[in-house]
């Protein structure tokens, strides 16, 4: 084998064309065994394994910085640059990261985990060579996906202005997660098939092999400058007209051309796009056959593709579902998702209403945008995106639905803590950007019964609302107890306490639960509360219970700056509720890839650690003669 004995990229530049054919095939099959294993992004690492062959051939990282956009396409990468050993416990604790991370390797030359950045932070360490009066090669690698991203545009614009000297790559396999969209995905097919080069190539090859000696000789010399000839044939305007040389298509899985080619924009002193086309999936037929199935997924086994546990229940599913039968009475119930109609479960909307399900790519800033507009002339859109991808509109959640005050509902996936993805994908801010913002409901459902209710409830409200919900039904856990209904702003008495008396929201109710089962068991009368609404609060079942108990404590699923329970102590403080508080949320740091129990361990979280932390500061309170 000769991945075994990869332990740095210069390793490989040992290494002949021949041989290079049996790595790649090697790296696929390493990835498929710990992917079906572990779970990750499959059909777009297998796409992607010849170019990350070939940029590693071609340059020196380190010192040369490769970005990554996205990240999903890093585990060639990864096995290449000394992590083979950390790789097989892949976004496990104690192994390697899904994404690249800049902590974990210093061939991650930053860390990456959402779309259309790697351009922006490419151009970046540009200008700080130039600068620094280095001499360091900087090459961003993009997905075509990533071009539905506005974020790109603006860094493709600025780059090529200034004439910066770097090279993105973009890596064209037609597919982000769910299809491409968009007027950008047209124009890359139009460059896939261009009839006119390709008629023009098949002519010229014909022609040439009817001269005895020299045809062939000669249709080989032309090759190497087909990427030239290309340009003359096919409409690179686009990419030129901002100021990049475009080069390509180029075969993406043709190794020797394409080392070709990367020697060759090495050598240029300006900005240049090189189109590489790729299959995604390559090489497992479950994912070259089903490209959007394989792009991130569970554990499987690779004989069949087959989930080893396919037993989960998608709350995104139960939400689209509801939706659906929803809408076949009000027409003005829509849903908008960026590029995760499969991932948040609209495609089932889509299904049975295609003509009010929109996917926009990945520009969750022009989604929510959108969804406003929409609301303006009287729609009812729900916007699907997950917690960590919805940050990144906050502006247009702030300014163009908030402060309008129009009746978009976001129905927020993901949220909490998310497990193996990691730091990048941890959906634990939401809570406290969302309960700034004037004339928002944030609410967060106990159990799946809940969450069929608040969406029942956001039908009718004509305001901008939030319900955030974690992936799985299990996740949230069996249902408590069922009050039959309950309005916007109100909060459910589970059980009462007269020592302690614990807030609890969302996935941490049942948690909450256990513990004060836990606490009982200490001598230690604790109640709970399922603070479903985060805003508006119950101010006055708050007050009642509060006021009752010797310590009141606030558990969340979120960080603890800003969120649930700093709301709950600027309650009390204008209720005049002079009691101590403790608030148990995520620590002021970011969380690492693990399981979701691990994680939930690490942020003393579990039904064990709150109930331990309570007793600890009950405790310390009663000595105290508190």
């Amino acid at each position: 084998m000769y991945l075994e004995k990869i332990r740095e990229p210069a390793d490989l530049k040992k290494l002949n064309i021949k041989q290079l054919k049996k790595l790649a095939e090697e790296l696929r099959a390493e990835i498929i065994k710990v992917v079906s294993d572990r779970g990750g992004h499959l059909a777009s690492n297998l796409g992607i394994v010849e170019l990350t062959i070939a940029m590693h051939y071609v340059f020196d990282a380190p010192e040369d910085k490769l970005v990554f956009d996205v990240g999903h396409q890093s585990y060639a990468h990864k096995l290449l640059t000394g992590r083979y050993n950390s790789f097989q416990r892949l976004r496990s604790m104690g192994g390697a990261s899904g994404f690249p991370q800049a902590s974990e390797s210093e061939y991650d030359s930053i860390t990456a985990g959402h779309a259309s950045t790697a351009i922006s932070a490419a151009l970046g360490m540009a200008r700080t060579r130039d600068v620094m009066r280095g001499d360091f090669n900087v090459v961003a690698l993009v997905g075509d996906g990533a071009l539905t991203g506005g974020m790109c545009y603006e860094a493709l614009n600025d780059a090529g202005h200034s004439g910066t000297r770097m090279i993105v790559i973009l890596n064209d396999n037609a597919m982000s997660i769910s299809p491409n969209v968009g007027a950008m995905s047209r124009y890359l097919t139009h460059l896939r098939q261009s009839r006119s080069y390709l008629a023009f190539k098949r002519g010229v090859r014909r022609w040439l092999a009817k001269l005895p000696h020299v045809g062939m000789p000669l249709f080989r010399f032309l090759e190497r400058f087909r990427d030239s000839l290309k340009s003359l044939f096919v409409d690179g305007k686009f990419f030129d007209a901002l100021g990049f040389r475009y080069i390509g298509p180029i075969d993406g899985h043709d190794i020797q051309h394409l080392i070709r080619i990367l020697r060759r924009a090495k050598e240029s002193d300006e900005p240049q796009l090189i189109h590489v086309v790729t299959q995604k999936g390559r090489g497992y037929k479950p994912a070259e056959d089903h490209p959007d199935v394989y792009h991130g997924v569970a554990p499987f086994l690779v004989e069949s593709g087959e989930g080893r546990d396919d037993s989960h229940i998608a709350l995104g599913r139960i939400v689209a579902k509801q939706l659906a039968e929803l809408a076949e009475n009000d027409i003005r119930i829509c849903t908008i998702t960026a590029a995760m109609a499969g991932g948040t479960g609209m495609d089932l909307f889509a299904q049975q209403h295609p003509e009010r399900c929109f996917d926009v790519g990945i520009a969750e800033e022009h989604a929510v945008t959108m969804a406003a507009g929409m609301a303006s002339q009287g729609m009812k859109p729900y916007v699907a995106i997950y917690s960590t991808f919805l940050q990144r509109a906050f502006d247009q959640i702030a300014m163009d639905v908030c402060r309008n005050s129009l009746p978009v509902t976001f129905l927020i996936d993901r949220a909490g803590l998310v497990g193996a993805d990691g730091a990048t994908h941890q959906g634990v801010f939401d809570l406290s950007y969302l309960r700034a913002i004037p004339n928002m409901v944030v609410a967060a459902p106990r159990d799946v019964r809940d969450l069929k209710k608040l969406v029942a409830l956001s039908a009718n409200l004509d305001r901008p609302m939030a319900i955030r919900y974690p992936k799985n039904g299990e996740d949230l856990g069996p249902g408590i107890q069922a009050q039959q209904d309950f309005r916007i702003g109100e909060w459910e008495l589970l059980s009462a306490g007269t020592d302690v008396m614990i807030f609890a929201v969302g996935r941490m109710v049942q948690a909450a639960m256990q513990a004060s089962i836990e606490l009982m068991g200490k001598q230690v009368s604790a109640g709970v509360v399922d603070a479903r609404f985060v805003k508006p609060m119950d101010e006055k079942l708050l007050f009642e219970q509060a006021s009752r108990a010797r310590l009141v404590v606030t558990v969340e699923e979120n960080v603890i700056s800003g969120g649930f329970g700093e709301g709950v102590l600027d309650a009390l403080a204008r209720l005049r509720v002079d009691r101590p508080v403790l608030t148990l949320g995520v620590p002021d740091r970011f969380v690492g890839h693990a399981t979701v129990d691990q994680q939930l361990q690490r942020c003393g979280l579990t039904a064990l650690e709150i109930a331990k932390r309570v007793l600890e500061r009950y405790r310390a309170l009663t000595e105290s003669g508190r």
